[in-house]
Formats: C-alpha cells, sequence, structure tokens
C-alpha cells in the first residue's frame, strides 16, 4: 500500500474529528487497481498522543495530485493563496514516524521537499538573465506535468520583476489555469517587492484585456505597491476604483488608506476613517499611526498627536522608531521641548536606540526653544558616535548659540562644521556667527568674519548687516554705523522693519552730538519713521505735528515691532530730557492699540490700567506719572490715579468704552 505523507505533524494537530478514509490495496503486476473504502475511528491508548491519521491514494511513482498541494505556511507577508481563500486541510497529509526506516525516503516524496525545489527555483529564475531563452531553461526543471499551484510557488517567491513576467507567461502558455487571477497576484506582489508601480499598472490592464476579472487581494496588493512607492494619490485612486469592479474593501484596506489619504493631503477623510477605525475596531499598522501623528502636527493640533500616541499604546500598538521620531519632531515644532525629552526618554527605556532622524527632531526641538545646554548635550553625543550632521542642524545649533550669546560653543561648532569634511559653513553659519560676536561686543572677530564670508563667495545679507549696526554701535562707532547702512543701499538691499528698529536702538546708544548722523539714515530707510525722530532730535516744539507724525508711522507699522519702536523712541526722548514726548509716544500707541481691539469686537477686561512706572528717571519725581496725567485730562479720559499704586491709572470697561466711541464718532482718532 503506497501513501502521499507529510513529514510535518502540525496541520493534524488542528482536525481531531472522526474523518471517511479511503484506502487501496496495492496493485498486482497486470492487473487493475482494486479499491475498497472504509470508514474507521482510531482507537488511542492512554500513554499515546491523540494523532488522527488521514490517509489518502496516492502512488510514489505518480505526480503528486494538486488536492495534496499547500505552500509552506511559514513564508512572509505574502499570503500563498491571493485569492484569500485557505489552503487544503489536513486531510491531504499523515504523520510520518521519525523512527520509522523509510522515513527519509517517505520526506523525499513529500510536498515540503518538492515546495523547497521550487524556492530553489525562484531563486534560479531572479539571478538569471531577463530573457524568455534562460527563463524557459530554468522551468524546464519542473517537467511537462507542471501543477497550477507549483506555478504559484515559483512566482510568490520572486524578486526579480522582469523574469517573474516572463514566468508567468510560461506558466499561462502551457496551464490551463482554473484561477488565473491568483497567478497575475503573486506576479503583482513581485512588482511591489521590487517598488515597481509602473509594471504593475501594465500587468493590471492586461489581466483585464485578458478578461481576468481583479479581486480584493489584488487591488489590496496595488494600493499597498503605491504606498510603498510613496505614490499616496494612486493608492487614493486605486482604492476609489474598488466598487467599480464589485470589490468591498476590509478593514486592513480601509486602515491603510488613513495613510494614503493623510499623506494625499486629503485629512478629513483620513480623520474620518480614523474615527471609523476606532469604532469598529480595524487593525491600524505602526505606519498608519505615525501619518496620524503627522496629519495632527501639521496642522497644529499637538495635543491630537499625544492622544494618537496614547490610544496607540492601548490598543497594544508598540511604537516603533519612526513614530517615536514623528512625536518629538511635532513636541518640537510645538515648541514643548519638556514633552520631547519625556518620550525620547521613554524610547530609550523600551530599547530603541536613536538615529539620525531621533537626534535631529531633538536639536531642532531643543533649539527652537534654546534649550542651550540640552542641545549642546545631544551634539556632543552625535559626535561621540560619529553622527554626522547637515548643514540645517549645524546653522539650527548656530542660531541658539546666537540668541543666547554662546560665543565660545558657536566657535566651536563652527570649526567643527570646517573640519567635518562633509559640510561647509553657508552664509547663514557666517550671519549667525557675526550676530554672536556682535551682541558680545568682539568688534574685530566679527569684521573677521565678514572677511571670511566674503571669501567663501557669500555676499552679507540684511540680518548680517543688521548685526553689523548693532555690534559698530554699542561699540560707539557711528561713521561704521553709517558706513554699513550705505553698503546695505550699494547692495540693493532694502531696509525693513527689524533694520530700522536696530538703527532706533542704536541712536538711543549714541552721543546727542552724532544722532544727526543717525537721523540722516533713518530718513532713508524709513521717511515716516525719520520725521518723527527729526521732530524729536530737532527739538521742535509742535506736539500736534508729533502726535500726527506718530500716528501715521504706527498705523504703517506690523505689530511684532510696534512695542520696539515705542520703546527706542521713549528712550530717546529720556535721552533728550523730553519727557512731554515720551508720555505722548506710549499713551497715543496703548489708545490706538485699544481703540482697534474695540473696533474688531475684542472683549475688553473689566479694569483696565496705565503704568508709568516708580519714578525713577530724573527729569520727574513721579516718573512719567504726573506727564501722564496731564494729558489724561486734556483727552478727558476717565482714567483716575489709583491712590494705593504708585504710577497707576485706572478705569472700567464700561467707562474706556464710552469714551473710545466717543473719539470715534467725533473723528479724533485715526482709522
Amino acid at each position: 500500500m503506497a501513501y502521499h505523507l507529510c513529514s510535518s505533524p502540525s496541520s493534524l494537530l488542528h482536525d481531531r474529528q472522526p474523518l471517511c478514509n479511503s484506502l487501496s490495496s496495492p496493485p498486482k503486476l497486470g492487473s487493475k487497481t482494486s479499491t475498497f473504502t472504509y470508514s474507521f475511528k482510531p482507537t488511542f491508548l492512554p500513554s499515546q498522543p491523540k494523532t488522527l491519521l488521514q490517509i489518502t491514494h496516492v502512488s510514489i511513482q505518480d505526480p503528486i495530485p494538486q488536492e495534496t498541494q499547500n505552500l509552506n505556511p511559514s513564508k512572509g507577508n505574502d499570503s500563498q493563496y491571493p485569492d484569500g481563500k485557505s489552503g487544503s486541510s489536513s486531510k491531504n497529509y499523515i504523520w510520518i514516524n521519525p523512527k520509522s526506516s523509510r522515513a527519509s525516503q517517505l520526506r523525499k516524496n513529500s510536498y515540503d521537499a518538492r515546495y523547497a525545489s521550487l524556492v530553489k527555483m525562484a531563486e534560479s529564475l531572479n539571478s538569471c538573465s531577463p530573457n524568455e531563452e534562460d527563463v524557459v531553461e530554468v522551468l524546464r526543471g519542473l517537467g511537462d506535468r507542471i501543477l497550477e499551484q507549483d506555478a504559484v510557488t515559483v512566482i510568490n517567491n520572486m524578486v526579480n520583476p522582469e523574469t517573474a513576467y516572463l514566468a508567468l507567461r510560461y506558466f499561462q502558455q502551457r496551464l490551463k489555469l482554473s484561477r488565473e487571477v491568483i497567478l497575475y497576484n503573486v506576479t503583482l506582489k513581485v512588482f511591489r517587492k521590487c517598488r515597481d508601480f509602473e509594471r504593475a499598472e501594465k500587468l493590471f490592464d492586461e489581466m483585464l484585456e485578458r478578461g481576468v476579472k481583479p479581486v480584493n487581494t489584488t487591488f489590496s496588493t496595488m494600493i499597498t505597491c503605491a504606498r510603498l512607492c510613496s505614490f499616496p494619490h494612486k493608492a487614493v485612486e486605486w482604492f476609489e476604483k474598488m466598487p467599480s469592479f464589485g470589490c468591498v474593501p476590509d478593514g486592513v484596506t480601509y486602515s491603510a488608506m488613513i495613510d494614503a489619504y493623510g499623506r494625499a493631503g486629503n485629512v478629513n477623510m483620513a480623520l474620518s476613517l480614523y474615527d471609523r477605525a476606532r469604532t469598529q475596531k480595524w487593525r491600524i499598522d505602526p505606519v498608519t499611526f505615525s501619518t496620524l501623528i503627522k496629519i495632527y502636527g501639521t496642522s497644529g493640533n499637538f495635543d491630537g498627536c499625544l492622544n494618537v500616541y496614547e490610544e496607540m499604546k492601548a490598543l497594544g500598538v508598540k511604537p516603533n522608531l519612526v513614530i517615536y521620531n514623528t512625536l518629538i519632531d511635532a513636541m518640537g515644532r510645538a515648541r514643548r521641548p519638556w514633552q520631547a525629552k519625556i518620550i525620547y526618554r521613554e524610547m530609550k527605556k523600551n530599547g530603541f536606540l536613536p538615529n539620525f532622524g531621533t537626534y535631529a527632531s531633538l536639536l531642532r526641538a531643543y533649539g527652537r526653544a534654546r534649550y542651550g545646554e540640552d542641545a549642546l548635550s545631544v551634539y556632543k553625543e552625535m559626535k561621540e558616535k560619529g553622527v554626522e550632521l547637515t548643514v540645517v542642524l549645524y546653522n539650527t545649533l548656530l542660531a541658539m548659540c546666537a540668541d543666547l550669546g554662546y560665543v565660545d560653543e558657536a566657535v566651536e561648532i563652527v570649526e567643527d562644521m570646517k573640519k567635518s569634511g562633509t559640510c561647509k559653513p553657508d552664509s547663514w553659519s557666517f550671519s549667525s556667527l557675526i550676530t554672536v560676536y556682535s551682541c558680545s561686543g568682539k568688534v574685530s572677530e566679527a569684521e573677521v568674519t565678514l572677511n571670511e564670508m566674503f571669501e567663501a563667495g557669500y555676499e552679507p545679507n540684511i540680518f548680517v548687516l543688521t548685526s553689523l549696526i548693532q555690534c559698530y554701535g554699542k561699540a560707539q562707532r557711528t561713521d561704521d554705523v553709517v558706513r554699513t547702512f550705505h553698503r546695505l543701499l550699494e547692495l540693493g538691499i532694502t531696509p525693513d522693519e527689524l533694520f530700522c528698529c536696530c538703527l532706533l536702538n542704536v541712536m538711543t546708544q549714541t552721543p546727542k552730538e552724532e544722532l544727526s548722523k543717525l537721523t540722516d539714515c533713518l530718513e532713508k530707510a524709513d521717511s515716516k519713521l525719520g520725521h518723527v525722530v527729526q521732530l524729536l532730535v530737532g527739538e521742535q516744539d509742535n506736539d500736534e505735528e508729533f502726535k500726527r507724525g506718530l500716528s501715521e508711522l504706527f498705523d504703517s507699522i506690523g505689530s511684532d515691532v510696534k512695542k520696539a519702536y515705542c520703546n527706542c523712541l521713549i528712550d530717546i526722548c529720556v535721552k533728550l530730557d523730553l519727557s512731554q514726548r515720551a508720555s505722548l509716544t506710549a499713551l497715543h500707541v496703548w489708545i490706538n492699540d485699544l481703540t482697534k481691539a474695540l473696533e474688531s469686537g475684542e472683549e475688553l477686561p473689566p479694569l483696565l490700567g496705565i503704568n508709568t512706572g516708580h519714578g525713577k528717571h530724573k527729569y520727574s519725581d513721579k516718573g512719567l506719572a504726573a506727564v501722564f496725567e496731564s494729558h489724561l485730562k486734556e483727552l478727558n479720559a476717565p482714567f483716575h490715579e489709583a491712590p494705593d499704586k504708585v504710577g497707576w491709572f485706572l478705569t472700567t470697561k464700561v467707562a474706556a468704552q464710552s469714551w473710545l466711541e466717543s473719539r470715534s464718532s467725533l473723528g479724533l482718532v485715526a482709522a
């Protein structure tokens, strides 16, 4: 009696119910095969495992019948049954006793051995030349009686898209395929492994031309191929084709589309699918969670990033390194360096080692928030581990050093940059280093760096020249300030508000006898600002003209520099002993901002106040309080000095609103 046997008993352990079995007696030479069938229930000894044996008619010499085929279940993520159906059950297998004298021979005739030979054939096809002659030569090893499942196994184990297509043609020409779509699906998976989306699309079109109807697996393969190739819009396109072919996406496909829609920019659809995923408990992979975190981070919903992270952990999905890096980066953009630090510690606690992406996200997070010691600690660790920095990361560190006044550290970073062999200082690098020197009053070092910048082929930009003017101003080198200003004009650079603010600040440090030199510069940079400063420096006694000039100036500048302009103008007034003009400047700006807040519908606080200080300035025992009180009376403003708070003038929201509305109706406040 001959049987087809399987060397692995694993399939038997899942099917313990009694089954009907077919046996045949061995045929006598020259006689017909006689077959009889009977049903039996095996009897187990107490000490024996209850392993159920299934017996089927087969000859060792005959080819293995198709119903006995089964693919190795341990192979990768690509299912051996792309139509979604399971393979043959355990009824076609029998356990081989390893102690049997025939065990070795029986194993050779099992499908496990055949499967191993098919895998080797796939490897040969991967390495052979991509021409029909060579592919046919390899596949001749299958003989003339090829099984459909053999074809699926061979292509499913291939990674060469060119020879895989030729193998598909070979099998189509020689086999009468019962499920041709399966063969197409495994070929599409080869293209997916190679991230060859163009070939995958062409093969799909060919499949339709041959009248082969795609199934769910076909579309899921096309969608995941598009995702792997970073074509999210294509993934969306293929997903939306499914209904027209009668295919209904399953939870796995829907979950993948959260990622695809998110990457394609359709945030609403991605979040809508995510809501469904939570409700219907779809399985979501870490890649999709990473995309969701990016979606929330891009939209500025940084709490949403953390919520997704917590939900992921609650579902038992373990964060990977990409997710940790994405979270750290999001917290950096949110300017929450403390949370970036917490996530980084958790990442290391869970056994992940930081990579370049981790370090880059940490440097950006700490650098933006000016966490100097933390940023420099990360930089030191990167150097110790030999992790190379990009120019952008070097410049992030240098910008932080410029803001924090880290002179020595900035110099060391630039030197490291020059020695790296992969990065050279660019205009931003030189700009930051000049700023560091300028803020520290190191004039000669700033000038040397400027010359080095010229030698490297970079022209100074407005940031460099602004830093230089600040540097020369601190050193009271007024002529160099003027020279730098003229260089800016020669380079065709238009002075911006920050540059003008820097000039104003320099004026507060310049001796009175040299102020006129800077006034000329300001008039060329901004005529409205120059006019107001000229009224101060020229000591023209015309408060009405001064008020009109202030109104025009503050209506024309951005809110981000308004406070700085106001403070500098007050400082200049103080420098020139013009307390009246100082109070006018501050009061005008405050009333103007209050009026605009009211007009925009902003809710005012119940109590409003003006703080003029404690009288430490030399021109008044009460500071600006006395001058402010005089102006408030002229304006008929409902502010009254607080008896228990020195320098404070208070009023109620109702009184302030009534007064501001009456001023607007009389046209006394500039629009």
